[in-house]
């Protein structure tokens, strides 16, 4: 039986995929661990958008420089801080972290592949003009969603021992 720290440690980053459309089930399951994800006062701050029109994506790709990366997707998630219910900003992006990294996590764990895109927050301005979204939802990451194409490569790590920090 495969342990979460497995699934921990053979979830890569995938750049490319099919064009087979995940189901809306799955699509679901993986919005749905993201909902589970711990936050300051349970104030669960994450909002999502999830885009699967062609036209959108396309559109959508075209503010970070890899689009490549969102083209390939069947399915980009978009993930906001919800700003009517943050309480403390630094908190709460953290908290949205765990919730991008349960959506991966949970991805992984279903047969599909994810990649966390940070570089399109250059343009989120952009992109909730774009998305038409509430003034009130900041951009935070976007996930691409969908079946791999191929075999990720094989990460690695620094040596713990290299993150202590020894007084």
């Amino acid at each position: 039986m495969k342990t979460i720290t497995d699934t921990i440690k053979e979830r890569r980053s995938v750049r490319k995929y099919t064009t087979e459309m995940p189901g809306d089930d799955l699509i679901e399951s993986v919005l749905d661990a993201g909902r589970w994800a711990p936050s300051g006062l349970n104030n669960q701050p994450w909002k999502f958008l999830v885009v699967k029109d062609p036209e959108r994506k396309s559109a959508l790709a075209g503010l970070t420089k890899y689009a490549r990366v969102i083209d390939s997707a069947p399915v980009a998630v978009c993930v906001f801080l919800d700003q009517d219910v943050s309480y403390n900003r630094e908190k709460d992006i953290m908290a949205v972290g765990a919730c991008v990294q349960n959506m991966l996590l949970a991805a992984y764990s279903l047969g599909l592949g994810t990649c966390w895109l940070g570089e399109i927050l250059n343009k989120k301005d952009e992109v909730a003009s774009y998305l038409k979204v509430p003034s009130d939802c900041e951009l935070m990451a976007v996930i691409t969603l969908g079946y791999p194409a191929g075999e990720p490569e094989k990460g690695s790590r620094r040596s713990l021992d290299s993150f202590l920090v020894r007084f």
